[in-house]
């Protein structure tokens, strides 16, 4: 009797954790994080990417050209490329650091996002949950992914002023400490990694 007892409690407690599990797994009707005020970060900068912030938080076609022209566009600045998927967790977790250090250093940085395996739909709705200064590339093919790299999501792609590709980190940056130390070394100091 007690055996069947510690049964059933052991399984009404594993339906209840399974539920708070998927709980935290659902979209959330509330934006993680608060997006800086991007008008007032941005105003001021220089030509190439206040162009740039103008298509802000929308997808953009063309493909790999398309992107290969932007990048060649922004000569003069650094640039640092967000390789994402709406159905990637990291991916989600990774935005508000972007969201943060576009408002931050955008004004001497370059930023753009490539949206990549993914529909435009799905892509729209994480924009509209974590809106950012500047546009992404859509790239459902994965062309502009597997050019610069980014075999697996999130992925991030660092240029040095002269728009040469400096290194691809692959995976999450851990917080956004770590991901401003990368952009620092790799796009604006132009290591090669």
């Amino acid at each position: 009797m007690a055996v069947h007892r510690r049964l059933a409690v052991l399984a009404l407690l594993i339906v209840a954790l399974s539920g708070l599990v998927l709980a935290g797994c659902g979209k959330s009707d509330e934006p993680p994080s608060p997006a800086p005020d991007y008008a007032k970060k941005l105003a001021g900068a220089p030509a190439p990417l206040a162009s740039l912030y103008d298509q802000g938080n929308e997808l953009l076609p063309g493909g790999l050209d398309a992107y290969n022209a932007q990048i060649a566009s922004l000569k003069g600045f650094p640039a640092v490329v967000n390789v994402w998927a709406s159905w990637c967790g990291p991916c989600r977790v990774e935005f508000p650091f972007f969201q943060q250090l576009s408002a931050k250093m955008g004004k001497r940085v370059a930023f753009l996002g490539v949206n990549s395996d993914d529909g435009e739909g799905n892509a729209k709705d994480l924009l509209s949950d974590f809106p950012v200064p500047y546009p992404s590339f859509s790239d459902s093919d994965r062309h502009i992914a597997d050019d610069i790299g980014a075999r697996y999501f999130p992925a991030t792609a660092f240029y040095d002023s002269q728009g040469q590709l400096t290194y691809t980190h692959v995976g999450q940056y851990p917080d956004q400490e770590s991901l401003e130390e990368a952009i620092q070394q790799y796009a604006i100091e132009g290591q090669t990694g």
